[in-house]
């Protein structure tokens, strides 16, 4: 298969519409600049309503910008239809066609732009063998496991060999386990062919795995993006650090700057926090702590009472009382260190690289 990735440029992007029980219009996306790399796996992440599919779709040609222009390459294409993108998309519902065959449901593609017939089959077989459904051509899509009618679906839109590849959060019909291999076999997938891919999920695990940058959107702009880790390590603010796996966050007050440290009050105990932002003394602030970097001990930072105490088996699971603030760690690797039981004293503790300052 080629590689024909393509990068994609949304340029001051907004699509309005008109809200059926108001009459008013509101933005679904609103002017929204971005640049994705040939070649990059990209996932546009948020919770329902924040414009991700919205943008998607705007990329794809089933809908159309109200303002804005949208480039794949150094090409225009806002006034191209679907078809004559060269894009591919893997829906939520697979699409495929009931009354064609594994064979024919991915060749059909190829067959709507004349390729001949030799051609048709040697890259109908390649990329069957490369979504791991060699020998199932003439399978009918009924008889097909949901994790095989994805891969087939997969395999229909890679066969056209597009620049860009679409995903309409394309698992979410899969049970737990299978969704995690088939995002497995997408990655694997996509970095063999070396393909752009824009991704659009609800899923934060699912985010987290796959993508080389994560674009989050709330109420039709991009709140944040930046790599999994940047964007786990230091989100801009509590909507991202809660959205974004688990979070602590407990209120302080700066009391100083030590170069790039910030020393916060927390209940009248000093904590210590790596900044790049310079804070001003008495100035408010939350210490956002993940549940993994924090550690529980009969000696440490702050005290703390036990409310939740239970065995995980790769951690022990805490829920602790931080003055009025419900704190959870995950204690990693419990069978050698003393297990806190509910309504114990003890103290958290934690290192000032592991903690982002609000």
């Amino acid at each position: 298969m080629q590689n024909n990735s393509k990068g994609v440029t949304l340029d001051h992007i907004s699509k309005i519409y008109k809200d059926p029980k108001t009459g008013k219009d509101f933005y679904a996306v609103n002017d929204v600049c971005l640049t994705i790399e040939p070649g990059s796996f990209v996932t546009l992440l948020g919770p329902s309503g924040c414009g991700k599919t919205t943008t998607l779709r705007m990329i794809a040609g089933f809908e159309s910008p109200d303002v804005g222009e949208i480039y794949l390459g150094d090409e225009a294409i806002n006034e191209l239809t679907p078809n004559k993108r060269d894009t591919a998309m893997v829906f939520q519902s697979y699409a495929l066609f009931p009354h064609y065959n594994v064979f024919d449901n991915v060749a059909y593609g190829l067959r709507l732009r004349k390729v001949p017939k030799d051609e048709i089959d040697r890259r109908v077989r390649s990329i069957l063998s490369l979504v791991e459904m060699e020998g199932m051509e003439s399978r009918m899509t009924n008889q097909l496991s949901g994790g095989q009618q994805q891969r087939v679906a997969l395999a229909r839109a890679l066969v056209v060999e597009p620049g860009v590849l679409l995903f309409d959060e394309p698992l979410s019909n899969l049970d737990a386990k299978l969704r995690v291999s088939m995002r497995t076999e997408i990655r694997r997938i996509q970095q063999t062919l070396g393909i752009t891919a824009i991704y659009v999920t609800h899923d934060q695990s699912e985010a987290m795995a796959i993508s080389d940058q994560i674009i989050i959107m709330k109420k039709g702009v991009i709140a944040q993006m930046g790599s999994p880790m940047e964007i786990y390590y230091h989100p801009s603010d509590e909507f991202i650090a809660d959205f974004i796996g688990e979070a602590n966050f407990l209120k302080g007050t700066v009391k100083r700057m030590d170069g790039s440290e910030c020393v916060v009050d927390v209940l009248g105990h000093e904590c210590t926090v790596e900044t790049d932002t310079a804070r001003n003394a008495g100035q408010e602030c939350e210490i956002v702590l993940r549940p993994e970097a924090i550690r529980i001990a009969q000696q440490g930072l702050l005290p703390c009472t036990v409310e939740l105490s239970c065995f995980m088996g790769s951690y022990q699971n805490y829920h602790v009382r931080v003055g009025d603030t419900l704190v959870k760690i995950s204690d990693s690797c419990p069978i050698n260190k003393p297990i806190f039981a509910v309504g114990e004293q003890a103290y958290i503790s934690f290192e000032k690289e592991c903690a982002h300052l609000l």
